[in-house]
Parts: structure tokens; sequence; C-alpha cells
């Protein structure tokens, strides 16, 4: 478990053999590590904080968005999902702008709202965020794996096709 602290990008976390209680504690080590122990984020000059829920703004929340992905929208309920969860580590390397190649950035108008993705072709990974201009933050939303053959690459093309002509 100590091991995952030490993997960089594109390693993937060692967190399949675990129970769920040591999965749960390696994963929050390396979320600490990146978001709760280290100085704040910043993404194109704002901050980056976690998305509130019911108003108050939590890192497990966040912690939550990262390591699980939602199976019902109605009743908003999670479920753990590896492929997510094997990444955490990647979500801080690309907000802080590591990755520099093959990345695309990019912001669209949603139904939801605004929302700025960042793009890494190569690993098929996406970071998402919600820009507040009025209080000049970012809302870090997701980060996910894009899994599928091509229907999830697709939707992310269609995206890029709606973007704004600027970051915001």
């Amino acid at each position: 478990m100590p091991l995952n602290l030490l993997k960089s990008y594109n390693q993937h976390l060692d967190i399949q053999g675990l129970s769920e209680p040591q999965r749960l504690t390696s994963l929050k080590g390396v979320f600490d590590r990146d978001f709760t122990n280290k100085q704040p984020i910043f993404f194109n000059g704002r901050k980056v904080i976690p998305c509130p829920q019911d108003g108050s703004i939590e890192m497990s929340t966040l912690f939550r968005h990262l390591t699980t992905v939602k199976i019902d929208y109605k009743t908003n309920q999670r479920e753990f999902e590896m492929e997510r969860s094997k990444r955490l580590h990647w979500v801080r390397y690309h907000i802080d702008g590591k990755r520099a190649s093959n990345m695309i950035l990019f912001t669209v108008k949603e139904p939801e709202g605004l929302r700025t993705y960042l793009y890494d072709e190569d690993e098929k990974y996406v970071v998402v965020l919600e820009p507040r201009v009025s209080s000049n933050v970012y809302f870090l939303l997701s980060a996910h794996y894009i899994q599928g053959k091509d229907a999830q690459r697709d939707k992310m093309r269609k995206k890029y096709k709606r973007k704004l002509n600027d970051i915001i």
C-alpha cells in the first residue's frame, strides 16, 4: 500500500488485490498527499476547489467523486470504480499542467452549466472542472478514464466541436 505513494503518471495504483479497508486507506493516502496536505491547486490562474455539496465544500466529497461513479442519478447513489481510482494520482498531475503534449483543453456550455475539460488523448483520461467566473474559482467535479471503444471518445469529440473560443 505505501508503494502507491511512489507511483507517478502514467503508472496505475496497485489496489486491485486489496481488501476494501486497505484500498480505502491506500487511496486516502494518495488523495491526502495530492490534495489535502499540499499547497492549493491553481488552473488558468484560478484556484481549484472541491465541488460543494449542500453549500459546503468538503474534501470527502471530492474524494468520493474521484473514486466512485454515479450509478443512480435519481438518488445520487455512487459505487467504487476501479478504473477511476487506480488513476487517482493523475488528477493533480493534469491540473498542474505537467502533461503538455497530446492534451486538449476546452470549455463547453452544457445543460448543467459551463464545463472545462482537460483531455489526455494518449491515456484517454479527462479531468472535468466547472468554472465559476463570479467567484474566480474552478470546482473540481470529476476525473475519469474514458472506457469503451469509440462511444466515449466520440462523446469527447462532440463536446470539442461545441467548444467555446476561450478556456473559461
